[in-house]
């Protein structure tokens, strides 16, 4: 499932303790790695302060786009669940000042109702 997820553009979970050794250098001192998911080369993580969209671009991947969005900003978000003829769940957040939202498409493995709870909790502060 996680790779052919990747393939047709789910993020699968991955462990957050891995997420943050690989990003660590994104991290600001203290900040934690709650959640994170990957799809073949790009992935985003949960952080205890913000959502970090990393974007790997070009045939190579060498260049990076890491793009941080304070949870501060997202004024909503959607949660669709996988059903029985569409697979995956979607996750579409809006932010301040942008009328089209971001969209995350995960695999039917990835419980968004664990995504759902972690932007409530935090974008609700």
């Amino acid at each position: 499932m996680g790779l052919l997820d990747g393939f047709i553009g789910n993020a699968s979970r991955i462990d957050p303790n891995a997420a943050a050794q690989e990003y660590g250098r994104l991290l600001g001192h203290g900040e934690q790695v709650q959640a994170a998911y990957q799809l073949v080369r790009d992935a985003f993580l949960f952080t205890d302060r913000r959502l970090i969209l990393v974007d790997k671009q070009g045939m190579t991947g060498r260049k990076v786009e890491y793009h941080t969005v304070p949870y501060k900003s997202i004024t909503h978000f959607s949660v669709e669940t996988a059903g029985t003829f569409d697979l995956d769940a979607e996750l579409k957040i809006w932010l301040s000042g942008s009328p089209t939202p971001i969209v995350k498409q995960f695999g039917k493995g990835v419980d968004v109702y664990e995504v759902q709870a972690l932007l409530s909790h935090y974008v609700a502060r």
